[in-house]
């Protein structure tokens, strides 16, 4: 069963680098982008650019540089008709050689805020409109594990016919209109305005601790705490508990699985739709598991909980 994004989120995994994507919509203000990746213990450096063209020599709006030369260092600067701009440097090098790590961009009305790990590492100034950036490139020693294009709102301007609905195939999802949530703390808990009616979606993305026992979500109806659905994975146990709590009673537990989707110390990529019928429930862009919905009244499900053993990177409805 093949995963298909809800228009305003754009996930790619194990993507070939070099690596160039539309930005569907363009760049505007409450947008985020978030990369997990890891630089190769050989690297020599890796790039990631919001760029104005998909080929060289097209304006680039924001260039990370990270260059390990015996003076390891990240350049930020912007490239325009043809030459590059004022070089921006830090010498600091949050990317550990070897090491899996999370790059999270964030747009704002002034800068680009980038985080590493989920800690501030820069802010770059605008320099060209955000109207004009409609692609994202990341090249050089890189190996990608995943990346999302997260939303906020319609797409404005841009490339001709450009917006949320990015295919035929997500014409009928209703959009994440965001804005994404950005490192949330645990245990976190949000309200999913409207409900989840069938086809909406929710994304959560979290570093599984290197030392977790179990964790848990939870889709809840608010002014009961009926639980419509509760994913318990117990990695203590190798298992995923699956189950619902209605009325005061948990009802019987589903846990049957091909293999383990969540592992310590790993980061996950988890979409939950909500079908006409069940919840699908896809991890890192497989397909996991399928619940039946044991409630009829999908709409009052409004409520989303996570607690338990992991950090959250995001989370987007």
């Amino acid at each position: 069963m093949a995963f298909i994004p809800a228009p305003g989120y754009q996930p790619a995994y194990n993507p070939p680098v070099p690596y160039t994507t539309a930005i569907a919509g363009g760049l505007r203000v409450g947008m985020a982008v978030v990369i997990q990746a890891v630089a190769p213990s050989t690297s020599n450096r890796f790039a990631v650019n919001f760029s104005c063209g998909q080929y060289e020599g097209s304006d680039i709006a924001f260039h990370l540089n990270a260059r390990y030369d015996g003076r390891d260092r990240c350049v930020f600067n912007s490239f325009q008709a043809g030459s590059w701009e004022t070089e921006e440097m830090k010498r600091e090098m949050p990317f550990k050689l070897g090491k899996v790590f999370l790059l999270t961009y964030e747009v704002t009305q002034n800068n680009y805020q980038v985080s590493v790990n989920g800690t501030p590492f820069y802010e770059f100034p605008h320099r060209i409109p955000l109207q004009r950036v409609q692609w994202l490139q990341v090249a050089g020693d890189i190996t990608l594990q995943a990346l999302s294009i997260i939303a906020n709102g319609p797409g404005s301007g841009g490339t001709k016919g450009a917006g949320l609905i990015m295919s035929a195939t997500q014409e009928n999802l209703p959009p994440m209109i965001g804005p994404p949530i950005l490192h949330p703390t645990v245990p976190f808990k949000a309200h999913i305005r409207g409900g989840m009616v069938p086809k909406r979606t929710v994304v959560i993305k979290a570093l599984v601790n290197s030392n977790a026992k179990i964790f848990q979500i939870n889709l809840k109806i608010g002014f009961c705490n009926d639980i419509a659905l509760h994913i318990n994975p117990r990695l203590n146990k190798g298992v995923v508990i699956r189950n619902s709590f209605l009325n005061g009673t948990w009802g019987e537990e589903e846990k049957v699985l091909a293999k383990m989707p969540f592992k310590q110390g790993e980061y996950f990529d988890l979409s939950l739709r909500c079908g006409e019928k069940y919840f699908k429930v896809y991890v890192n862009g497989y397909h996991c598991f399928n619940y039946d919905h044991r409630i009829t009244t999908l709409q009052q499900v409004d409520t989303l909980e996570v607690d338990g053993d992991l950090k959250l990177c995001f989370v987007h409805f």
